[in-house]
């Protein structure tokens, strides 16, 4: 299986482990408050402050939002290669973003947090012309575990992200973000999986609502 998405894991993987604690040059570019990726794909608002610890870092395919209070954003676009570009044309947008997210997506995340698996999954035929909410649990992945005062010394952690998948102007994006309040509420922490749901998808779509699709279309 070919590993397509290793920078969007490696951008969840820097963070987890405090490896982005200074911002290094962006190959997209920055300017009052918007980000604008380097395949200008997308411009979107900057979700983060850095009067707040705000970081932007970034690769040829994905932005990555953090802070120093939990919030941790990536965002990838992925341009279809002749390969994706058929399996998309044959499954169908639903079966594709499914066959995406469990072949690529998912198999990475297991590659550097094993044990990590689905825990829900849904399929919105009305958002962004189809789109699938994933929500995974990630034995050791959380983003701000060194933040999670109420655990046991020698506790592994269980993060939860959603993730947003869906296809625009010949990109897959893969939008990505913890729920950190699991982690850092500990005993505190009460919600029901229905609760956590609903407030990532309410987030993954706040994110999709800062973002302006430039219609750039992957070159042939």
């Amino acid at each position: 299986m070919r590993r397509i998405l290793p920078v969007l894991l490696l951008a969840v993987v820097a963070v987890a482990s405090g490896q982005t604690d200074g911002q290094g040059p962006l190959l997209g570019t920055l300017a009052a408050g918007f980000y604008t990726s380097p395949t200008g794909t997308f411009e979107m608002e900057v979700p983060v402050l850095p009067a707040l610890g705000g970081i932007v870092t970034d690769t040829k395919n994905t932005v990555t939002f953090h802070d120093n209070y939990g919030l941790q954003i990536t965002v990838g676009a992925f341009a279809q290669d002749a390969s994706l570009k058929w399996e998309y044309s044959t499954r169908g947008t639903k079966d594709y973003l499914i066959y995406f997210f469990s072949n690529f997506v998912l198999e990475d995340f297991k590659h550097f947090f094993p044990g990590t698996h689905i825990e829900s999954a849904g399929f919105s035929s009305d958002f962004l012309d189809g789109s699938l909410f994933a929500f995974v649990l990630m034995p050791g992945g959380s983003v701000v575990g060194d933040r999670a005062v109420f655990t046991q010394p020698g506790q592994v952690l269980e993060a939860k992200r959603g993730n947003l998948v869906f296809v625009k102007n010949g990109y897959t994006f893969v939008i990505s973000t913890e729920l950190s309040e699991r982690v850092t509420e500990g005993t505190h922490y009460n919600k029901t999986t229905e609760e956590e749901n609903l407030i990532l998808r309410g987030r993954l779509a706040g994110v999709v609502r800062k973002m302006q699709f430039l219609n750039q279309t992957p070159a042939k």
